[in-house]
């Protein structure tokens, strides 16, 4: 099922994560594929009047990119030396995941809330959750920017680190890259306004079908990690996702969130503005009341331990495996 280089190499990415995260001072990809999708959309809009197949043609274009600079950066220092081979897997590996990035992103909107030399905590708050999330943050009230901040750990727990695993895993780390682009385009042009709700729709779409699965298998991951906190938690995470996951407007988002809801016990959802309009998005975690400063915190420290539990998962099954054909 699992070949030994990828697991090797997913845990060695997973430790280069939690202690390095994303150093700012140290180029990264992402920020090459935003720039290339900024670059190429112009031309891109020029080869049809039909412009979601213009999209779809710029979505492809981009994506096999990712994946062919990937696998070939892989084979041409594997030529080089079967180490400078792995060690680029690795570093690639380790630019696929945010775990790290997330929580500190996260716990700065903590902080700020809590910061009591600050006149103006709200306001503090608001500017650092602004950097996370794609609503307009100056309707936020400071239940507004919790949630927000919890709902954006529970989310890019799967976006950022479940869904590349999972590509991985299953067709090498090239594919992960190219999740990667997968989710960059989808934040960079899979919006429902005038200027990109033909063009950016087939990147929406292959975001959705990329994160279908991984979404999915997120329950189970924060569920068994919320258990080892508490049963209990576990068991309402699991009930909260399975009923209520599903009421989301998108049709991943919405599993990850519902766990953390029930995990966390918090209420999370609700109208947003995005782009100047009023979004109506049904609650999560209903009977739950809304949540307080310390749950940020709390939903921080869940994703991280769901992020461990993951890869034991993983080294778990290889583990049984190798006895199994031991045996």
């Amino acid at each position: 099922m699992f070949n030994d280089s990828i697991i090797y190499t997913l845990l060695a990415a997973y430790i280069l994560d939690m202690i390095f995260g994303d150093p700012r001072w140290l180029p990264h990809p992402v920020v090459w594929m935003g720039n290339a999708i900024s670059f190429f959309e112009p031309y891109f809009r020029r080869f049809t009047k039909n412009q979601f197949v213009t999209g779809l043609l710029f979505a492809i274009f981009l994506i096999s990119s990712s994946w062919g600079l990937a696998f070939a950066l892989i084979k041409i220092f594997s030529m080089i030396h079967p180490f400078a081979g792995i060690a680029v897997e690795v570093i690639l590996m380790f630019f696929c995941l945010s775990a790290r990035t997330l929580e500190k992103a996260a716990s700065e909107v903590d902080s700020a809330l809590n910061n009591q030399k600050t006149d103006n905590c709200l306001e503090a708050a608001r500017i650092k959750v602004s950097m996370i999330v794609g609503r307009e943050v100056k309707y936020l009230d400071e239940t507004g920017v919790i949630k927000a901040a919890i709902e954006t750990v529970a989310e890019n727990f799967v976006d950022g680190f479940l869904s590349p695993i999972c590509f991985a895993l299953v067709f090498g780390v090239p594919a992960a890259v190219a999740y990667k682009m997968i989710n960059t385009l989808d934040s960079m042009v899979g919006y429902k306004n005038d200027k990109y709700i033909l063009f950016g729709k087939a990147s929406a779409r292959i975001d959705d079908v990329a994160n279908f699965i991984p979404a999915r298998i997120s329950v189970v991951v924060i569920s068994i990690a919320a258990a080892f906190l508490s049963v209990r938690r576990g068991i309402v995470a699991f009930r909260t996702a399975i009923k209520e996951g599903r009421d989301h407007k998108s049709p991943n988002s919405g599993y990850p969130e519902a766990a953390f809801a029930g995990a966390l016990k918090v209420k999370l959802g609700g109208p947003n503005y995005y782009h100047g309009k009023l979004v109506e998005k049904p609650y999560i975690g209903k009977r739950f009341g809304n949540p307080e400063k310390g749950k940020i915190r709390m939903a921080c420290e869940l994703m991280l331990f769901s992020s461990l539990i993951a890869i034991l998962i993983i080294i778990t099954i290889k583990m049984l495996l190798f006895y199994i054909k031991a045996s």
